[in-house]
């Protein structure tokens, strides 16, 4: 077969060669690796219809798409790849205990919290800490590092079990999703008077997915209507079977609020890591491991929580902390003790790194300031190279049409989230009956009950979904990540208008004409009741800012209470005002509207009218 020509300049052609690329690779890159000019590979893209310049990091479907003009099999090496061929490069081996059977001791298992919200997680790692010799023998002021290490007689014997106080199982998949295996053990919060919950078969199939033995521990034995064997029924149906019914899977009965069975839940956890698991790690070697969290203190610099899972961190050690290095100055334990060193399945607060890594980024002591400094500039150089080819266009409903015409998408993918289980199966029926021809599909990626979540976010983000919000408002930092990310989310409180504007787009009549724009939130702090004005909301607010004469609306536990709601007052103390920026308090007076509660969160809105498509 003919080599394809440009301008004259013959290229080589693969016949079918494998090409190895890491992600956001440019054209010059290819033409490396290929042995080409970079500058015919931008002709090549410009015959193609893309216009590429030679050093721009490209996305894999563009290079994908190069690669089979020129007849070369394209491998993107996936990031945990690339990471270890990076190190192997230094002649180190990440995830290795060095030496035989020998070098290898025992070490205590890391266990993870889950379950659902209000099923006392917390409340459980309060009494854990609570009722431990450890922590409370330490002096120091206790401070949250995001791990610690406890104490339990078992069988005689003194055994420390080490608990990550992670912030649901959204955290504990980010970690996974990053190839870090953190956990060792989940233990399942259920409550006795709930039963199993939708988030508690979330954290359950996480576990599941992540391989780690589960530990349940029926919580709030002591409350009225509580029924723990009502709960060891309800986990039979999904695989989780009580040893008491002849299956595998310890249940213990506790109360968090009594500290009533604590030493019994962390036996169960003991006895189960020796049954299943062949916890050893070898602790002469260099420190390797993972960081928890991380996050950067005014007096201290960056901080990272790193939980050291093979050989020994010690002060004075250079680590390499995903893009971040440094050389150890101090570090701490969770009662805010110097500690020397850590060993395995030791969580330690380290100081002294460059910048602040993110949760679930792996690190590694090395021998060399400058081995440490390379390795860190390569990995942020390569995150910087993805993230950028990363950059495409997202769809929206607005864009949906022109990509349709374009061949740039042939499916339309949906994330619902509601305030209701009903309501969301109702929307998602209806669209997935939508008659929009044989072109495009619908498909519906996840659905689920609540506010729009990062975690929700993070799915749309890797898949080019349209996220919508029945009733429901992304919570926390999910609306900004969703604004960074370029996710389209769109919030309807009628299914009819969410159906319309579907089927429009992928009709290709939709005409934007005004759009909702947040001005700011504002959490209700006290209620003041009025005889003439009726309740009044004394407020912090909490981004943004909040306008007289604004619409509002009402949101309790993330779902919306009341819609189209007026700012109809605001006070600062005794004066009334035009506006309360973030960070301030005052008064918010909603007209007729009275049913307030404290902890509800007020969301002003205007809507701005949107230029036609």
């Amino acid at each position: 077969m003919q080599a394809p020509s440009v301008g004259g300049v013959m290229l080589p052609r693969g016949n079918g060669q494998a090409v190895r690329l890491s992600r956001g690779a440019s054209l010059t890159d290819f033409a490396e690796k290929i042995n080409a000019n970079p500058a015919s590979l931008v002709a090549v893209m410009m015959n193609l219809g893309e216009m590429v310049t030679a050093t721009q990091s490209v996305s894999d479907e563009t290079l994908k798409l190069l690669a089979e003009e020129m007849n070369y099999v394209l491998e993107i090496v996936s990031p945990e790849e690339e990471d270890r061929e990076l190190l192997e490069s230094f002649d180190i081996e990440f995830g290795e205990d060095e030496g035989g059977e020998e070098a290898l001791v025992s070490r205590p298992p890391v266990v993870t919290v889950m379950g659902h919200v209000d099923h006392g997680k917390t409340r459980l790692l309060d009494a854990i800490r609570k009722t431990n010799v450890v922590a409370g023998e330490a002096g120091g002021i206790t401070q949250h590092i995001g791990a610690y290490q406890v104490s339990s007689e078992v069988n005689g014997e003194d055994r420390r079990i080490t608990f990550i106080d992670t912030p649901g199982h959204e955290a504990f998949t980010a970690m996974r999703a990053r190839g870090a295996k953190s956990t060792d053990i989940a233990i399942l919060v259920v409550a006795a008077n709930d039963g199993v919950m939708p988030q508690t078969i979330e954290a359950l199939n996480h576990a599941k997915a992540a391989d780690v033995p589960i530990v349940v521990a029926v919580n709030k034995i002591d409350v009225e209507g509580a029924d723990p064997t009502k709960v060891r029924g309800q986990l039979t149906e999904f695989g989780l079977v009580a040893e008491e019914y002849g299956g595998d899977t310890m249940f213990v009965d506790i109360s968090a609020k009594q500290g009533l069975n604590i030493e019994a839940l962390l036996e169960a956890v003991v006895l189960t890591a020796d049954a299943s698991l062949d916890l050893r790690a070898n602790p002469e070697q260099d420190a390797q491991g993972i960081a928890i969290e991380s996050h950067l203190d005014r007096g201290r610099g960056a901080v990272s929580t790193v939980l050291v899972q093979r050989g020994t961190l010690r002060i004075g050690d250079t680590m390499v902390v995903g893009d971040a290095y440094g050389r150890v100055r101090a570090m701490l334990d969770d009662n805010g003790n110097n500690v020397q060193e850590a060993g395995p399945s030791t969580p330690v607060l380290v100081l002294g790194l460059t910048n602040v890594p993110g949760a679930g980024d792996n690190f590694l002591v090395v021998d060399e300031d400058r081995t440490a400094r390379q390795i860190a500039e390569k990995r942020a150089a390569r995150e910087r190279n993805a993230n950028f080819a990363r950059k495409g266009v997202r769809f929206s409903l607005e864009n949906l049409d022109e990509a349709l015409k374009a061949g740039l998408v042939q499916e339309l993918n949906l994330i619902i989230k509601g305030d209701a289980s009903g309501s969301v199966e109702a929307l998602e029926s209806s669209l997935l009956q939508l008659d929009v021809g044989e072109e495009v599909d619908i498909r519906v990626l996840h659905r689920g009950v609540g506010a729009v979540t990062e975690s929700d976010i993070n799915l749309a983000t890797g898949s080019d979904a349209i996220v919508i919000g029945f009733n429901v408002r992304a919570a926390g930092r999910a609306e900004q990540m969703a604004e960074r990310e370029g996710v389209d989310v769109r919030y309807y409180s009628v299914i009819y208008q969410a159906i319309e504007e579907i089927e429009a787009a992928l009709k290709g009549m939709l005409k934007p004409e005004y759009e909702e724009v947040e001005l700011g939130t504002a959490e209700i702090r006290e209620i003041f009741r009025s005889s003439k004005l009726g309740n009044i909301a004394g407020v912090l607010v909490r981004s943004g800012e909040v306008k007289r004469n604004t619409k509002a609306r009402l949101l309790r536990d993330g779902k919306v209470i009341a819609e189209n709601l007026n700012i109809s007052g605001l006070r600062r103390f005794k004066d009334d005002v035009t506006e309360i920026r973030e960070g301030f308090e005052g008064g918010i007076n909603l007209g007729n509207f009275n049913d307030i509660k404290i902890d509800d969160v007020i969301a002003t809105y205007e809507m701005r009218e949107k230029p036609r498509g």
